[in-house]
């Protein structure tokens, strides 16, 4: 079986389809990777995007080319670690939408270290970004979609928060912290057409991914560590989270799904 190596979108844009038609959608951590492929993703399936992180220079490139595209996409900036700059975010969103009707939050950092010798400060960050972040941007979300009379928000969870992470223990509390917060909000918000589930990625080509991968060798070791061999691309995430935003899901609340090639069954 063929490794992929690089993280090249395997679609050509264009718009396609028409799931999320009529839909208006927050894309949390846009500006790269997941968050990225999942603009392009949602705007092609007919969704009005609005992409969301700290770097615009990113952000209004991806908007450009989405645009050019023939999709519905522009960008607000923001930080999930400050509370005044999310609720700015989403604030923004509503006013310039009209309301919100799905949300995607993939802002997150990464962890590497044994325990003992991590740095307080690197754990403090790691909480603030990962599981702080993704309650305040739920928090503020979810407001508004009351306002709109429901919605749909999926977060990013890891592999790391379903099995032990030796290597990523602030990483791993952090991703099964968020794992309670979609579950809690899930069974909280179901009577007001809220549904809340989260998406569990193992090995993604994402930026982070490729800052600790430099190579082809380790990129292949880090595939054979799944049962389908090969390390999955941004968009093959985008794809489920578009399904567990549109009514296709309409059945499913309170799940952190694995999209992991197998890796959380052995």
């Amino acid at each position: 079986m063929t490794v992929q190596v690089d993280n090249t979108n395997p679609l050509p844009l264009g718009i396609r389809g028409d799931r999320l038609t009529g839909r208006r959608i927050l894309v949390v951590g846009a500006s790269s990777g997941i968050g990225a492929a999942a603009v392009r993703r949602f705007a092609e399936e007919g969704a009005s995007v609005v992409a969301m992180a700290r770097r615009e220079d990113r952000l209004e490139a991806l908007c450009k080319e989405v645009t050019a595209a023939g999709g519905n996409a522009s960008y607000v900036t923001g930080d999930v670690t400050s509370e005044e700059s999310v609720a700015a975010g989403v604030d923004t969103v509503v006013q310039r939408l009209g309301g919100l009707d799905g949300a995607f939050n993939v802002a997150g950092v990464g962890g590497a270290g044994k325990l003992h010798e991590m740095e307080t400060a690197d754990f403090d960050r790691v909480v603030a970004v990962n599981l702080r972040g993704t309650f305040l941007a739920m928090k503020y979300q979810i407001k508004a979609m009351l306002e709109s009379g429901g919605g749909a928000i999926v977060n990013t969870s890891s592999i790391g928060g379903l099995v032990a992470a030796p290597a990523l223990p602030s990483y791993g509390a952090t991703k099964m912290a968020v794992n309670s917060l979609t579950k809690s909000a899930a069974v909280g918000y179901a009577g007001d057409n809220i549904r809340v589930n989260a998406i569990a990625p193992a090995a993604t080509l994402s930026e982070m991914l490729e800052r600790w991968l430099t190579t082809d060798e380790a990129k292949r070791n880090m595939a054979a560590q799944t049962p389908l061999n090969f390390i999955a691309l941004p968009d093959d995430m985008a794809r489920v989270a578009l399904f567990l935003l549109s009514d296709e899901s309409r059945w499913i609340t309170g799940t952190v799904l694995p999209v992991d090639g197998g890796a959380s069954a052995t």
